[in-house]
């Protein structure tokens, strides 16, 4: 898989940054000890050859001509399950993620303006987000995602799609080169609870933004009416091991304000629902519904408030 950031590199060839994170991606991908790893990529070299092409301005971003023989590619695709952000349609074959995640986007896109911008999408799963945020008009997206298949599932997407300027490295934050990186928008969703330090980590994603850029923060917090609060889970959240802070969000605008980021705006509260988040072909693990108390939707099994979701604008 050498050369897979070739077209990265020659989109953005004057970021020192940008090379030095490339080089660290491609030598985890050509080392990585992943035992599934042969099996992924034989599925990859058996996709069927279609024209390529790229519908993005959807909730169901479309990538590629209808393949030939649909049964052959749904169980070529369902080599690289689970399947987690989506909804996706890859050569015709309709793919039912875990997370209705054009939900997620649809509350985020109405707040940001992404004309032409370079956008730095941390924990990015297998760039279904890069992929609504090219429809939208940004300029390039590069996204970060310790977990190998996800970039297995974006090279599927590429494979129907072609050279979109959408691109998955398999780093994670804590990989990424010092800054300035220079990004006018940086995306961290679903990250910053699964941080020990979740301030070191809003003080990191100011240094990957340009002055002036934009930061983008979707994260856990606590309900309505605990604003101040802080949870801090002895042991599982909502059956997730490494769950290390839950905020209220005048407890999250605070640690955005400690770490020099300003203008801050809320701009969504919402509970996580088990229509949004679920088991499907796709996903075939236990998912939310599993993760509440199934006498009180409205706690953990562990007896912790259930899920909400916030998102958070803020300026470098």
């Amino acid at each position: 898989m050498s050369g897979v950031y070739d077209e990265l590199l020659r989109r953005w060839p004057d970021s020192g940054w940008l090379a030095q994170t490339i080089r660290l991606a491609e030598h985890r991908l050509q080392d990585h000890p992943h035992g599934d790893l042969p099996r992924w990529r034989e599925a990859l070299d058996c996709l069927p050859r279609v024209q390529t092409r790229a519908v993005l301005d959807r909730p169901t971003p479309s990538l590629g001509a209808d393949a030939a023989d649909p049964g052959a590619l749904r169980s070529l695709l369902m080599e690289l399950h689970p399947w987690r952000k989506g909804p996706l349609c890859l050569g015709g074959a309709a793919i039912d993620t875990e997370w209705r995640s054009d939900w997620k986007w649809a509350r985020i896109a109405p707040h940001i303006d992404l004309a032409g911008a370079r956008v730095l999408d941390i924990g990015c799963g297998n760039g279904y987000y890069g992929l609504r945020m090219l429809g939208a008009g940004a300029g390039l997206v590069v996204g970060i995602d310790p977990t190998v298949l996800f970039v297995m599932q974006w090279l599927a997407c590429r494979h129907f799609g072609g050279d979109l300027a959408n691109f998955v490295l398999p780093l994670g934050v804590e990989e990424l080169p010092p800054g300035p990186a220079g990004f006018d928008t940086v995306l961290s969703m679903g990250v910053l609870y699964h941080r020990r330090d979740p301030r070191q980590h809003l003080s990191q994603l100011k240094t990957l933004l340009r002055p002036g850029g934009t930061l983008v923060l979707e994260s856990l917090v606590l309900p309505p009416g605990q604003e101040e609060d802080l949870l801090l889970p002895a042991g599982r959240y909502a059956r997730m091991p490494n769950v290390w802070a839950v905020p209220g969000t005048a407890r999250l605008t605070g640690w955005l304000l400690e770490a020099g980021l300003r203008h801050i705006s809320l701009v969504d509260v919402t509970p996580t629902t088990t229509a949004e988040q679920r088991s499907t072909r796709w996903m075939r693990f236990e998912s939310l519904e599993q993760a509440l108390d199934p006498e009180d939707r409205a706690r953990t099994v562990e007896g912790h408030p259930a899920p909400v979701r916030a998102v958070l604008l803020a300026q470098a």
